[in-house]
């Protein structure tokens, strides 16, 4: 189940999320060496990613795991640097889908939150919920010497902040079943309580495939906590008023 656009226009092109989108992408090239270096790669996630047991001191120093099949291990340390992770991690991803996965959700949903609440009130909305997805990930394995990379504990509060906004806006989803292909018109709020449900899901069975479902969570509650102190009410009134001209028949 992939959403791929909402019947929510904007009054405003959302540069602010352009802006996030082109900066995950340049990350991931100039930085990450668009996955086609390994070396770069693993350098990226070891040293700028946000490792827990580095910012707590739980981890024992010169620890640490396997990165790839190339051998290529991350090392606990007590590096200056480790203090910034919880930022600069919000930049980085691990593979090409895992970067256009989160871009997808990012420009889907982001652009209508940045349009309900200003370009430099979004910068700050976005920050803070990436950064509280990253404490609610430290919390809940506060010794783990595994790298935590990608934007998704941010968009993951602009998914939260969404719900509170918009909850009945029309979701144009892809469902993929085996050869079956369709598109749906769903409630974000039917699309994005299943999405996050998923995430409950897997931390309370404790599924372990490589998915800090934790900072899911957290972001997607800061965001719920957050938006209304960011939103700007006379846009998003303008806002439903455009809706409402567009598509007449929606909530």
């Amino acid at each position: 189940m992939f959403p791929i656009s909402d019947e929510n226009p904007t009054l405003r092109f959302p540069i602010v999320t352009v802006g996030i989108l082109i900066s995950l992408a340049a990350a991931w090239v100039f930085v990450q060496g668009a996955g086609f270096n390994g070396y770069a790669l693993a350098a990226s996630v070891c040293n700028l990613g946000l490792v827990p047991g580095e910012l707590t001191g739980l981890a024992p120093l010169g620890s640490g795991i396997r990165l790839n099949e190339e051998g290529l291990s991350c090392i606990v340390d007590n590096e200056a640097i480790n203090v910034l992770t919880p930022l600069t991690s919000m930049f980085l991803h691990g593979s090409w889908g895992h970067l256009l996965g989160n871009a997808l959700f990012l420009w889907v949903f982001g652009n209508n939150v940045e349009d309900s609440m200003g370009r430099l009130r979004f910068i700050a909305f976005y920050l803070l919920t990436g950064l509280a997805a990253a404490a609610a990930q430290v919390a809940f394995s506060p010794a783990s010497p595994v790298p935590m990379i990608g934007a998704s504990g941010a968009i993951s509060g602009v998914l939260g902040g969404y719900l509170v906004l918009y909850p009945r806006v029309r979701v144009n989803v892809l469902f993929i079943i085996v050869i079956l292909i369709r598109i749906i018109k769903l409630p974000a709020y039917f699309v994005l309580l299943i999405w996050i449900g998923l995430q409950l899901l897997n931390a309370l069975v404790g599924k372990d495939d490589g998915v800090a479902v934790w900072a899911h969570i957290g972001g997607f509650g800061a965001g719920l906590v957050l938006v209304k102190l960011f939103e700007s009410s006379t846009l998003v009134r303008e806002r439903n008023r455009l809706r409402h001209r567009y598509h007449p028949g929606s909530a």
